[in-house]
């Protein structure tokens, strides 16, 4: 058994010692930028042993120039196949043919027929495959809220070993997070799901709906957990990941107990006591972001009811209030604090296209 490396080591490694050297020697006057971003789970960072048996392995992609792409990738696609070690660092370098899927598996490969895992691509048809967005046209509110932010953690996050086309990096860096007013903009949409359900799961525990009550807490948590990356300015990943990259975050440390705990609870109330905790907890770190007018942080009763809640809803009006950004107003005046299309859809296949994303996304206007 090879040694486990995980994914980004592996592949800075594969792409300085392999990669890098046979495209110096084989096409030295070659202008391109070389990366482990996308989907992966080694580009992401949350990879291990049993993420290797599927789109795992010496791999990794080339961005070449729009004029050079259909005569140049041929060439360099037959070089990877003709010079790439069968193994390296002992793992195959070549890979099966796609399945109904798409998905590929490493296999043992012959010397100089090696089918290898090195995507070539133009950044545009990259960033229009990943995003649905022209990587060169600044975007408007309506277009960063039509993308949703587990795609935009695929383009941010991961690894630039080489940026010789001096465009991956800069962009990179423009989609690195939301611009302010679309931040208060999600970060008031996601306050306004907690206010929507906070007070049910009480009343679900009142009215003696055991399993509504469960149900509810379950939500709130992944709501509460999404709030805190988006008050950290972190992407959140999509399910599979979201817990592990939660408890990265700074804070998620004092939040897990209180959200476990809420989850776990044998009762409503106890459920209610631990996620009143976290409730107070995102509502001071809301606070200290100053992005807002201040909101006393303590949880109370719902109207007249004996159900404890943070009337979230608060938190909502204060940061539509500071909203300056003309579109982003013309989207709260036509449609409401809905949010990205992550906030209002939950579903894989239509938060998995892009292009379907937009035409849900122009709910939100121009």
């Amino acid at each position: 058994m090879a040694r486990f490396l995980p994914g980004q080591e592996l592949n800075r490694l594969f792409y300085w010692e392999i990669i890098r050297p046979l495209l110096a020697d084989r096409f030295p006057d070659l202008v391109y930028s070389a990366a482990l971003i996308g989907p992966g789970s080694d580009a992401l960072g949350y990879d291990t042993v049993v993420s290797t048996d599927h789109e795992w392995g010496p791999r990794g992609l080339l961005f070449l120039r729009d004029d050079d792409y259909a005569e140049v990738a041929p060439r360099i696609d037959e070089a990877l196949r003709q010079e790439l070690p069968t193994t390296f660092r002992g793992y195959s370098t070549s890979f099966s043919a796609p399945d109904v899927s798409g998905v590929r598996c490493m296999m043992a490969g012959e010397a100089g027929r090696i089918d290898h895992h090195v995507e070539l691509h133009t950044l545009r048809r990259f960033v229009q495959r990943e995003l649905g967005i022209e990587p060169d046209t600044p975007l408007s509110a309506r277009d960063w809220l039509a993308v949703p932010e587990q795609r935009l953690l695929h383009v941010t996050a991961g690894t630039v070993y080489h940026d010789g086309l001096e465009l991956l990096t800069p962009l990179r860096e423009r989609l690195a997070y939301y611009p302010l007013d679309v931040w208060r903009y999600r970060l008031a949409a996601q306050w306004m799901r907690i206010s929507q359900e906070e007070a049910f799961m009480g009343r679900c525990g009142d009215a003696g709906d055991e399993l509504g009550s469960r149900i509810i807490a379950a939500r709130l948590v992944r709501d509460l957990m999404k709030l805190l990356f988006l008050q950290e300015r972190r992407y959140a990943p999509y399910s599979k990941w979201l817990g592990s990259a939660f408890i990265r975050l700074p804070g998620a440390d004092i939040l897990v107990p209180y959200l476990s705990a809420g989850f776990a609870a044998a009762t409503w109330q106890e459920r209610e006591q631990q996620l009143s905790r976290a409730y107070a907890l995102l509502a001071m770190r809301q606070n200290a972001l100053g992005i807002a007018a201040h909101q006393d942080p303590q949880t109370r009763r719902f109207h007249g009811r004996a159900y404890q809640v943070i009337h979230a809803e608060r938190f909502v009006d204060t940061l539509v209030a500071m909203i300056r950004d003309p579109d982003v107003k013309r989207i709260v005046t036509s449609v409401g604090v809905v949010g990205g299309v992550d906030q209002f859809v939950d579903s894989t296949d239509v938060l998995e296209r892009p292009p379907l994303c937009h035409h849900v996304g122009a709910v939100l206007g121009s």
